[in-house]
């Protein structure tokens, strides 16, 4: 009964914890650490680590896993993503489909990590091919093996964002394209990636929002699953 009244969400004053999401959707509320106070943060962690569940928050920098890092030994925080998570004490097994997550450069990986760390907190496998976009072609084909056998492609890339376009002409698979920040003057903070993107003539691409790692992995991760 104690475990029941927080159905179907846990009221702690200035957030509302949807602790029936995992029951609806297959995956649990993800925290959006962006704007939370340290305290917020403790508040929400301090709730979601009664439970046996996955954890995952986003967007957090190092000062916010300062602040909650000594709640449980169990959270860990990832620089390059801005992750902190909590594997799940029931591991799922890890599917035998996976899910690959590629590139355009190295300066694309912080989103790429995003994406990656999303899929496996909730039991997916993940392959990465990074820093393989179109100013050198041959490194991409040189992969096209690992990149066709999976089940789901998140091609991510800044600057104009050709790659998802060059993937779309090449595998059978859905290609979740992500446009990232990443470029000069007139990338426009993405945007220039995110028209190319939208307006791919390659067919079986979707497009997320600019920076939206998290966004990819988790629909990868539906897509993975069915």
């Amino acid at each position: 009964m104690k475990r029941l009244k927080d159905f179907p969400y846990s009221d702690i004053g200035y957030a509302r914890l949807d602790t029936h999401r995992e029951l609806r959707t297959g995956y649990p509320e993800v925290v959006y650490c962006a704007g939370k106070s340290a305290e917020q943060l403790r508040g929400i962690l301090e709730r979601l680590l009664a439970g046996d569940g996955a954890i995952l928050a986003t967007r957090a920098d190092a000062a916010q896993f300062e602040a909650v890092r000594d709640l449980s030994p169990d959270l860990t925080y990832d620089s390059l993503s801005r992750t902190i998570t909590r594997r799940p004490r029931q591991r799922p097994e890890q599917t035998a489909t996976y899910i690959a997550v590629v590139t355009a450069g190295t300066s694309d990986m912080s989103v790429a990590e995003e994406a990656a760390v999303t899929a496996e907190i909730f039991g997916n496998r993940v392959e990465r091919i990074y820093d393989v976009g179109v100013a050198g072609l041959h490194r991409l084909l040189n992969r096209l093996d690992v990149i066709r056998d999976a089940k789901v492609v998140v091609a991510v890339a800044g600057m104009e964002g050709a790659l998802p376009s060059v993937l779309g002409g090449l595998v059978s698979k859905p290609v979740i394209a992500v446009p990232t920040s990443v470029g000069y003057g007139a990338n426009f903070g993405g945007l220039s990636a995110l028209l190319t993107m939208l307006n791919s003539c390659a067919t079986g691409i979707a497009v997320v929002n600019i920076d939206n790692g998290f966004g990819a992995g988790y629909i990868a991760g539906t897509i993975n699953n069915l």
